[in-house]
């Protein structure tokens, strides 16, 4: 999509601090980060909801939690601990209309979020 700005940063129009790619997902470093680790990991294909999921793309969610693995292993969460968070429709908090997954470590993460 030509306005998303996630789109945007995939098509590398818009630059970012990219922390894994590969030919299905990117992650990289929220610019808005609300922890010392705060990671944005999107598909490259455009899904704007989970809502909008399509049977087809569990394997690519199934990839993406794998990634999220790696990434906390090597930022060095893993073991202190770290929240995965998705944003679905306007009450949920989602911003950006494109399928994406924060993942937040590096401090003592309160309950409940908001």
């Amino acid at each position: 999509m030509s306005d998303c700005i996630f789109c945007k940063i995939i098509n590398k129009e818009i630059p970012s601090e990219i922390v894994y790619e590969d030919e299905l997902i990117m992650a990289f470093n929220d610019i808005e980060a609300k922890a010392p680790v705060h990671i944005l990991i999107i598909p490259k294909k455009h899904i704007s909801s989970l809502n909008k999921m399509e049977d087809e793309d569990g394997e690519l969610i199934s990839h993406i939690f794998k990634i999220i693995s790696e990434i906390v292993k090597e930022k060095g969460i893993k073991e202190s601990g770290y929240r995965v968070v998705n944003n679905c429709g306007e009450n949920g908090g989602q911003t950006v209309d494109h399928l994406h997954f924060h993942v937040l470590g590096g401090r003592n993460l309160t309950w409940p979020p908001g």
